[in-house]
């Protein structure tokens, strides 16, 4: 199961990232507090120079904010989630565009009015005369490439390997328009802000090198990761299974991912996330997948033996979000991978699974769920039909009443496409069940 979402998730936002979304806020008045500071101490450099000074602060803020939560710092993935810190980088990098847009017309609108030229010729002046804003200007671009191949309808038609090389260039974006930022205005006329500024972007760094390049590195070497075994659950979803050493030390949860590397022909230059579709023991682990893109199709043919690298674990769809002792768990299509090492794993008493599908043949590791509900005195239930065939919603907050009865006091795990999970929770919500018992993890790209 791959498990990245980047669109918006409106009023649902759970708890812990409404909060993250605030610091975020706060830091960006903060921002204005700095420009305010300076603007009323400077020169009068008219309103556009001043409206471009304060844009530019806030674009260079919102990189750092956007990088910070994409840095997978584990105690913040685990209480947040990946999939609500990437729905929160996706608001961010919004923030980003937004701003950045701005600071560049507002700039090339109030130098032009101080030199009395015209646009083209104060922006032709702007970028051949200053070699800091040619650079940003190349990192605008990056930046706008970035943005229009995360719209929605451009994810679409791109395969995910191709849109996370595509997003890798936001770091090349950052690279080059760093010096742009202290090179004009009166905000960094002082070594202190110059200092607390370039602190604040060193101490980003440093998150990133240490959580997604020195820890991979350091887990890579201590577990030393290989495929045991690929098996073909049906024609288009694949079961991994992996090997290496003390692997109960990776301290992986049911309901977790990891983002997964094989070191093999076309795979190894891009990191897939995937959920581990059953518990960790000491030596294996076990990955399924719906074979829909380049990566995921190449992974019935690894060879026995292939090098893996990974990063992780990462994700908050675990046993730890449970409140109460009773448990429904809500799985469609390949979103059964997490939702099967929970329903074996969870401490609740009284647990029933829903796994939603289009058809018999759609469903997935059905002996295991069947072994895992008698040996758990658990309920499954398999809900199949095809909804452009007019078929009835097995999920329709009348159907979950029919099946479930009273949800009062019961933990809701939620795993599945976009589209059905939103539907799923809006039924919920008529049911009377709040979204702090509704425990989600969202996937897609």
């Amino acid at each position: 199961m791959s498990v990245l979402q980047t669109t918006a998730t409106g009023a649902s936002m759970p708890v812990n990232a409404r909060r993250v979304r605030g610091w975020v806020r706060g830091g960006a008045v903060g921002i204005i507090a700095l420009w305010l500071f300076n603007t009323l101490g400077g020169d009068d450099s008219g309103p556009f120079l001043d409206l471009a000074r304060l844009t530019g602060l806030e674009a260079g803020y919102a990189v750092l904010a956007a990088l910070l939560l994409m840095a997978r710092i584990p105690a913040l993935d685990r209480q947040v989630g990946s999939d609500q810190l990437a729905l929160l980088h996706a608001w961010v990098g919004r923030w980003i565009i937004g701003t950045a847009v701005a600071h560049t017309v507002l700039a090339i609108l109030g130098y032009a009015n101080l030199t009395n030229r015209s646009i083209p010729g104060e922006i032709a002046d702007l970028n051949t005369q200053y070699a800091d804003v040619l650079l940003a200007t190349v990192a605008l671009g990056l930046f706008l490439l970035v943005a229009v191949t995360s719209v929605r309808a451009a994810r679409n038609l791109l395969q995910y390997e191709t849109w996370h090389m595509v997003h890798l260039y936001t770091y090349l974006a950052i690279a080059l328009s760093f010096a742009h930022q202290f090179s004009t205005g009166t905000d960094f006329r002082y070594t202190g802000a110059r200092v607390i500024w370039s602190a604040m972007y060193l101490a980003v760094a440093i998150a990133l090198l240490r959580y997604r390049v020195f820890e991979p590195l350091r887990v890579n070497w201590r577990h030393r990761l290989r495929v045991l075994d690929v098996y073909l659950e049906s024609p288009d979803t694949v079961s991994v299974y992996l090997t290496g050493r003390a692997l109960d030390r990776l301290d992986a949860r049911p309901g977790q991912f990891f983002r997964w590397r094989f070191a093999t022909r076309g795979l190894w230059w891009t990191a897939s996330p995937y959920s581990l579709s059953a518990p960790a023991s000491a030596d294996v682990l076990r990955i399924t997948a719906r074979m829909v893109g380049r990566h995921s199709n190449q992974l019935k043919t690894l060879p026995f033996g292939t090098r893996v690298f990974v990063e992780g674990p990462y994700g908050a769809l675990t046993s730890q979000q449970a409140h109460h002792r009773s448990a429904v768990l809500i799985a469609g299509g390949v979103g059964i991978t997490p939702l099967r090492a929970l329903f074996e794993t969870l401490p609740a008493t009284d647990i029933t699974l829903l796994y939603r599908a289009s058809s018999q043949a759609d469903l997935v590791l059905t002996d295991e769920l069947n072994t895992i509900a008698r040996q758990r005195h658990a309920t499954v239930h398999y809900l199949t039909g095809h909804r452009r065939r007019g078929d009835a919603d097995p999920l329709s907050a009348a159907s979950l009443l029919r099946l479930l009865g009273n949800l009062g006091e019961h933990d809701i795990y939620l795993c599945g496409p976009p589209g059905m999970t939103a539907s799923v929770r809006r039924a919920l919500h008529e049911l009377g069940v709040g979204d702090a018992d509704i425990h989600e993890e969202m996937f897609a790209f």
